[in-house]
């Protein structure tokens, strides 16, 4: 049987890098699929590639009455949520700490950590009544080991993962469990944004930085994230697993 064979899962930011790949990988393992992104083109393809076990949904995750849409619209379609993955991230560009505009400093706060608020307020009731679930969110190894030149957006995921341990504390008694996923920077369109440029150069000197050698591919991440959303991960939450090659050791 396919590991996620009759489960529901929602993934934000699901157009593009590593919420593309665990759409795919997820329904590919037998997942009906909710592919949830700003980008609703690229969101309806990556919903188009899967099939007919697949919506796409336009979500702004910083807004409330969106979550709440993008909640409803994978109950019309599949009649339950067994996963909610808060991947949907952003990020200033490498540089000052002060020079992060308060525009910025906002966005990042909304999408890396208040999202993860309106998920847990309309998923958390559907879970419980079903009798459990599996909450994921996409962190860093920035919330772990900070990188120099993104202060603000170490501290949102150093956030993610403090949080992601306390909701797994407080919802252990409802069967819901939580963890988070801590990958080293990886072939995402944010890549530029997190080296401050994208040169050969700074590929090189990032690269260095990881112990087995190379960046993170969504690939990566969409089979730790599986592995947590299926049943082999049953007595697994509040944890922070490093999809980092070793950076973190």
């Amino acid at each position: 049987m396919k590991r996620l064979a009759g489960k529901t899962a929602i993934i934000t930011g699901g157009a593009s890098g590593f919420g593309e790949a665990m759409a795919k990988r997820f329904a590919g393992e037998g997942a009906n699929v909710v592919v949830a992104d700003l980008n609703l083109v690229g969101a309806e393809k990556v919903a188009a590639d899967i099939g007919k076990t697949s919506v796409a949904v336009h979500a702004d995750v910083t807004r409330k009455e969106e979550v709440d849409v993008m909640v409803k619209a994978a109950m019309d379609a599949f009649g339950r949520i067994d996963i909610m993955v808060n991947n949907a991230g952003f990020t200033h560009r490498n540089g000052s700490m002060l020079g992060v505009d308060e525009a910025t400093f906002d966005l990042i706060t909304g999408v890396n950590m208040k999202a993860i608020y309106y998920s847990a307020l309309a998923v958390v009731p559907i879970m419980e009544r079903q009798g459990g679930g599996s909450i994921i969110t996409t962190a860093s190894t920035a919330g772990l080991r900070p990188r120099p030149g993104l202060t603000w957006y170490n501290a949102s995921k150093g956030w993610a993962i403090s949080a992601t341990k306390s909701m797994a504390i407080e919802l252990a008694p409802k069967n819901i469990r939580v963890n988070c996923l801590c990958p080293v920077a990886g072939e995402t369109p944010m890549l530029g944004l997190f080296m401050g440029e994208d040169t050969p150069e700074k590929r090189a000197q990032f690269k260095a930085t990881v112990p087995l050698g190379r960046l993170s591919t969504p690939l990566d991440v969409a089979n730790a994230a599986l592995w947590l959303a299926s049943s082999e991960a049953d007595f697994i939450t509040g944890v922070a697993l490093e999809v980092d090659g070793g950076r973190c050791i």
